[in-house]
């Protein structure tokens, strides 16, 4: 498997950096040693030698992939955060995920399977599309992780095991405690409310529309 490159993406703010860095970069050193990817120690290194060089005085969009022979590349652009009134209109695909794909676990090139899905609806129909697998259970959006919010205090997200990516924003709130893992279906969302995310928009709110 070596027709694929490892992608992390990020936000980076002038006050304090890369956001969620250490997650970011723990996330892409797993992945590497488990795939056989060389070079993700020299990220980190790579990250600051491109922020110095370009010394950004607004948020960026930061794009790093790594290929499996160690080759880095950085791309920024700028970065508007979304207010926090925003509310996306989501939609579920008729594509779904196969909870048997390893690939799935990792934030890799291989976007097919995704971009079909957001494929399915036109940007004034939906702002993000959630993926199921084959079993209908919720995984993740075409960009985003998914959340659950039930009232009780503790957001919901779905297991690795469902076929979906280990999300930084997803990892961080679990191990925080603001969020535990659970098998979800439409169902869950009949009594919940649903909020997608990732770690360069942060958390966000969401009505289903089906």
């Amino acid at each position: 498997m070596t027709d694929f490159s490892l992608i992390e993406t990020m936000r980076y703010e002038p006050d304090t950096g890369i956001v969620r860095e250490r997650l970011h970069l723990a996330r892409l050193q797993r992945s590497a040693a488990r795939l056989g990817f060389l070079g993700a120690d020299k990220a980190k290194a790579a990250l600051a030698k491109t922020l110095e060089e370009t010394q950004p005085a607004q948020p960026l969009r930061v794009r790093l992939t790594l290929s499996p022979t160690g080759e880095i590349s950085i791309t920024t652009a700028p970065f508007a955060p979304l207010a926090q009134s925003t509310m996306w209109r989501v939609r579920i695909a008729a594509q779904r995920l196969n909870s048997g794909d390893p690939l799935l676990r990792y934030k890799t090139s291989r976007r097919a399977v995704y971009d079909s899905a957001r494929a399915e609806y036109s940007a004034d129909q939906a702002d993000e599309v959630l993926l199921l697998n084959e079993k209908d259970e919720l995984c993740e959006g075409t960009i985003t992780s998914c959340f659950v919010d039930d009232g009780s205090g503790v957001l919901k997200v779905p297991p690795i095991s469902s076929g979906l990516l280990a999300g930084v924003l997803r990892t961080q709130f679990i191990c925080e405690r603001r969020a535990r893992v659970q098998r979800l279906t439409l169902a869950d969302l009949q009594t919940g409310k649903l909020l997608m995310g990732n770690s360069l928009r942060g958390l966000i709110s969401c009505r289903l529309e089906i």
